[in-house]
């Protein structure tokens, strides 16, 4: 298996250098510099604009452990409430948890959930707003999948086998590329 860093993709391949096709030029990574290192963006020039990033995920569970989980019978305690705290505080330290994200002043992180009964799971959904020169779409993802571990961690005792899955960008709003609405899925809960 090669492992390859061009300046303009990362290329992970066990095909032979001298079989493989001539390749399309690849969408630029913006994390890495000429050379194909690593590197933290430059958004210095860019202007402060609001921009706005909801995600969702789900945990998937037995009926018996999302019924605990939402009538907040667990030993543990109250776990939504633990779980929305926990991914509005993880949010907060995105920069700290992945390494080339730049640390945002959040205005706003809100954590909700709602059951879905028929397929016996707790729908995750995390929104994260700012006004800043950078998205803050790592900050609405890492909120959901924080709140879905702690989920797993106060209801392992009782159903050691649920999921977590589907964890995903739904809307994306400002910067310079636009808005980013994800197709097929009913839209973002307003506030």
């Amino acid at each position: 298996m090669q492992f390859i860093v061009y300046a303009e993709a990362v290329n992970i391949s066990s095909q032979s250098m001298a079989t493989r096709k001539a390749r399309k030029p690849a969408a630029r990574l913006t994390h890495l510099d000429s050379r194909g290192r690593i590197r933290m963006v430059d958004v210095g020039d860019k202007p402060v604009t609001r921009r706005e990033a909801v995600a969702r995920g789900h945990i998937h569970m037995a009926p018996a452990t999302l019924s605990a989980i939402v009538g907040g019978r667990l030993k543990k305690g109250e776990a939504l409430s633990a779980a929305r705290l926990a991914g509005i505080m993880a949010a907060k330290r995105t920069h700290e948890l992945i390494p080339l994200c730049h640390q945002l002043p959040l205005e706003v992180v809100s954590v909700d959930f709602t059951p879905d009964r028929k397929r016996s799971t707790l729908e995750i959904e995390a929104r994260a707003v700012t006004q800043a020169r950078t998205g803050v779409e790592m900050e609405a993802l890492v909120a959901v999948s924080t709140a879905a571990l702690v989920i797993y961690d106060m209801a392992k005792a009782i159903d050691r086998a649920m999921e977590i899955g589907a964890i995903r960008l739904m809307v994306k709003r400002g910067g310079r590329s636009g808005e980013f609405i994800r197709s097929g899925e009913t839209a973002a809960r307003s506030r």
